[in-house]
């Protein structure tokens, strides 16, 4: 991760959150503990909790925790012990919150110390703007490196990984259905594309479904394509994308993952009783055909692989890190609200991106610049 390592580095040496508590409730991965580390040498104390029980990895609590952080996770946690974690961290008057999901965000808005929070994704984002906020958020999901990133190649990739590794199922002469084309969606379609598979594509928007059909994929209602999938994966950010309606259309031996956010885009309690037939992987019977769920209906990619490579969450987490340099050390107070994260921050997490990766690019002269803002440097201006 040598765009987070490089923040690393300025943090240690200009200690921009000196005194601060930054409170994280993300996936507790060794990405993630990166990024901890980054924050910590910017002078920060650090409370981090688990976004998901299920993509907590043990060695990187006790990693942690040897390297004197504070972490409340533990792989497999209850949702108990997971509500009385996020209630821990909002009662400490965190000066910062970072969230995959807002849980902790909606815990702790209300803290007089707070002075912003940073969201990981687009369910959380949408929980927080019909809050009444009582504190500013930066929208890292909404960055356009974090979307590129993230995403779309980080989502596309690690989904599939998911899948094969709880499966080890062929892709290639099977269909896809991917629920939802947004910037995941179209990268779960891509990389299935790429390992052979036929792809569907279901969605609501005429806009994302006519973008999916003028790239090549079929489009049509889930009712239709429930009928034709062998693998369905969901990446909508709503409740209820696979329900019963479609369980009773789908083949024999139909798999089914979800790549969003929370656990209620597949109706798991409408799949009926279970057994497990390999780990993750649970075979329920509707009628004569067998369904199979990954993950209990999570997360796929994190929860029956690794998550989003290093190189990605590279990116992610560089935004991390100086959005709440950012939040910390600006002279005008952000209003209460969801924001963008500021477009320089963007452009230099891309910047130190492309220098990791040895990548070099042409910039504008002067006389380009001028013609490039409005009307300066045009004839007749």
């Amino acid at each position: 991760m040598p765009v987070v390592r490089s923040i690393r580095d300025r943090f240690a040496s200009e200690r921009p959150l000196d005194g601060k508590l930054v409170c994280a409730c993300l996936h507790v991965t060794a990405e993630t503990a990166v990024l901890m580390e980054a924050l910590r040498d910017g002078g920060a104390e650090v409370a981090l909790c688990a976004a998901n029980p299920f993509s907590t990895q043990d060695d990187v609590v006790a990693a942690l925790k040897d390297g004197g952080l504070e972490v409340l996770a533990a792989r497999g946690e209850s949702v108990d012990a997971y509500t009385a974690h996020i209630a821990e961290l909002a009662g400490r008057s965190p000066s910062v919150v970072m969230d995959d999901g807002a849980d902790l965000i909606e815990a702790a808005h209300t803290g007089d110390a707070l002075a912003g929070a940073t969201e990981e994704t687009t369910t959380g984002l949408v929980r927080l703007r019909a809050m009444a906020l009582r504190c500013p958020v930066l929208a890292v999901n909404e960055a356009l490196s974090e979307r590129t990133f993230n995403d779309r190649f980080g989502t596309g990739q690690s989904t599939l990984d998911g899948i094969l590794r709880a499966t080890n199922v062929l892709l290639a002469g099977h269909t896809v259905v991917v629920l939802g084309y947004g910037v995941t969606g179209r990268g779960v379609a891509l990389r299935a594309r790429g390992a052979g598979a036929s792809v569907i594509v279901c969605e609501v928007d005429p806009m994302a479904a006519l973008e999916a059909r003028m790239e090549g994929y079929e489009v049509m209602p889930v009712l239709v394509a429930a009928e034709r999938g062998d693998v369905f994966v969901t990446v909508t950010g709503v409740r209820g994308a696979l329900g019963r309606e479609h369980f009773e259309r789908m083949k024999d031996g139909a798999i089914l993952a979800n790549a969003g956010h929370f656990d209620v885009e597949i109706d798991v309690p409408a799949l009926g009783a279970a057994r497990e037939v390999r780990p993750l992987v649970a075979e329920h019977e509707i009628g004569d055909r067998r369904l199979y769920l990954l993950a209990g209906g999570r997360v796929v990619n994190l929860s029956a692989a690794e998550g989003h490579p290093a190189a990605v969450m590279d990116v992610s987490f560089a935004l991390h890190a100086l959005a709440v340099r950012e939040l910390v050390t600006r002279d005008d107070a952000l209003e209460p609200g969801v924001h963008p994260v500021p477009g320089a921050i963007d452009r230099e997490v891309a910047r130190l991106k492309l220098e990791s990766l040895g990548v070099e690019i042409d910039t504008l002269t002067p006389e380009q610049e001028a013609y490039l803002r409005p009307w300066e440097g045009r004839p007749g201006a």
